[in-house]
């Protein structure tokens, strides 16, 4: 009986894996053996990325508000801990937006927080 190798869906896959990776340098776009490692060296990347990208623009913000609180005569703690308590209902994304394009609201924020 004739081996049977399923060359349609073989080729198909091996297709897929060389066209993501056009654009590469040598081997890594012409080699399938190469091509394959890199890619997935670089889905890897891209997934532990995506998670540090959220920890990249916490920090931002951090050091945003931090750096508006501390004009204002407040630390960047005692503030976060004063919103929490009056229950204003900001996520450090909108306070840091806040700090950075609209200075005067943000010092009524800070205002309403001090008392």
């Amino acid at each position: 009986m004739p081996r049977a190798t399923n060359n349609p869906a073989s080729r198909a896959r091996r297709r897929k894996i060389m066209k993501a990776a056009r654009g590469y340098f040598g081997a890594r776009s012409k080699v399938y053996t190469v091509a394959k490692n890199t890619l997935e060296k670089g889905w890897q990347y891209a997934f532990r990325d995506r998670k540090f990208k959220k920890r990249t623009y916490r920090r931002l913000w951090i050091a945003r508000i931090n750096a508006a609180t501390r004009m204002e005569g407040l630390s960047y703690s005692r503030f976060i801990h004063a919103v929490a308590q009056k229950g204003i209902g900001l996520n450090r994304k909108v306070l840091a937006d806040l700090a950075l394009n609209h200075p005067a609201t943000f010092k009524t924020i800070v205002d309403a927080v001090k008392r």
